[in-house]
């Protein structure tokens, strides 16, 4: 099912002046937050595999370091490869190596076992990311921000469920009770491949009655303006996942070492991180149909910097309040600065997704790395007191260019009169 790029454009042009297919979306946000659930199992286990295997806290970067690199290596290679040859089945097929990751993790008694488990998880991410986040545009009926922040916010909302199951299922039951959560790589499967056979048919439609591609959009930005626009897309993503990844891998031993506070409370306090992260992720879409996504991305990236600077002096009772703000307008730059490369580069929509999404992935990874080495060598307080900086990477949304805003109903409108 090969398909060069002027079909590839052709696609898309078809695709925005549908309707949203909802029910595509649906099943891919759900899929989301199960594969992602099984994913934050990974870093809300890292106090119960720390203690039961003596790991330091450069170990336990080190896990996700596989991991986020296994899967960022991949990710823009899988859009790559998709956008040229697109597989309708490859989301259910990649799902398969979640599924293997997790069991080895429930058995794994050693540290290069857990690394290999993580590893596995990684590569599982790899396929689901690129080619879900192209089904979502092309199922999203023109309302491209909407589609990606239904399609994100079911992953930030599995990212939430994770520490709830390891507080009240896997640390109570103990590491073998991951086996059971398996369950849920089985789910996604089978939604993926109904998503799968509608991804099938959609491309077989358009191949029987193809569409010139000169109505698909494009951007009035030199090739030498859309390079240094996704430099500058990548260095805003740098900042917003590293920041991230000294939450999300750290935050519950911040808690445990300055408050004092149990495992399970913390695993409830990284939960409400993490739901402030899937409500953020669901609005910044949508707002960014509205109002333009550079507005979102400077908002989301330098708008939170006076929640972060304050961040590492707060109580207990503040630390949580402000975990909200900073989750919230953090997160809603992510769907707003995929949308935009997208835009940037409308023909190589997987390509786009995969390096993003990897790139993302990477950064997490290599931040927690970073992080805990640092806190290795100095303290867990000191980390979050230099990252509490890292939003000021966002005054380089001053340099991106001011693209077109085509809202989706005069866009649709379009379609019907070149029809």
């Amino acid at each position: 099912m090969a398909m060069n790029s002027s079909e590839c454009a052709a696609v898309q042009s078809r695709t925005s002046t549908d309707g949203a297919v909802f029910a595509v979306l649906a099943a891919l946000s759900v899929s989301h937050l199960l594969n992602d659930t099984m994913q934050s199992l990974l870093p809300a286990l890292y106090p119960v595999l720390s203690d039961r295997y003596r790991l330091s806290f450069t170990q336990v970067g080190l896990i996700t370091f596989v991991f986020q690199v296994t899967a960022s290596l991949l990710q823009p290679v899988v859009g790559f490869v998709t956008d040229r040859r697109p597989r309708p089945y490859s989301l259910a097929s990649g799902m398969v190596f979640t599924l293997l990751g997790l069991l080895l993790l429930s058995v794994a008694d050693s540290f290069p076992k857990i690394l290999l488990a993580a590893g596995l998880v990684g590569v599982g991410s790899s396929v689901f990311h690129p080619e879900a986040s192209r089904v979502a545009r092309l199922a999203s009926g023109g309302r491209h921000g909407f589609a990606q922040s239904l399609f994100q916010v079911g992953g930030n909302a599995g990212s939430a469920l994770g520490p709830l199951l390891a507080a009240f299922v896997v640390v109570p039951w103990g590491q073998g009770s991951i086996a059971w959560c398996s369950i849920a790589a089985l789910i996604a499967m089978a939604l993926l491949f109904a998503v799968g056979q509608w991804y099938g048919n959609h491309l077989s439609a358009l191949r029987a009655n193809p569409r010139p591609a000169s109505h698909a959009h494009r951007v009035d930005v030199s090739p030498a303006r859309v390079k240094i626009s996704i430099g500058i897309l990548l260095l805003l993503v740098f900042s917003k996942y590293f920041y991230m990844a000294s939450l999300s891998s750290y935050y519950t031993f911040y808690l445990i070492h300055r408050f004092g506070v149990s495992i399970e409370w913390a695993q409830v306090y990284l939960f409400i991180f993490l739901g402030s992260v899937a409500a953020g992720t669901l609005a910044g879409g949508p707002v960014g149909d509205r109002i333009g996504f550079k507005a979102v991305i400077w908002t989301s990236i330098l708008g939170v910097l006076p929640f972060t600077l304050v961040l590492p002096y707060a109580n207990l009772f503040w630390t949580a309040v402000l975990t909200v703000p900073i989750g919230v307008v953090l997160a809603s730059a992510f769907s707003a600065i995929i949308v935009y490369a997208q835009e940037l580069l409308p023909s190589r929509v997987g390509t786009v997704a995969g390096l993003f999404f990897g790139f993302a992935f990477g950064m997490g990874g290599l931040g927690a790395a970073v992080l805990g080495g640092l806190a290795d060598r100095t303290s867990i307080e000191f980390v979050y007191q230099v990252c509490s900086f890292l939003p000021l990477v966002g005054l380089l949304t001053g340099f991106l260019p001011n693209l077109e805003k085509r809202p989706a109903k005069r866009s649709r409108r379009e379609g019907i009169k070149n029809r």
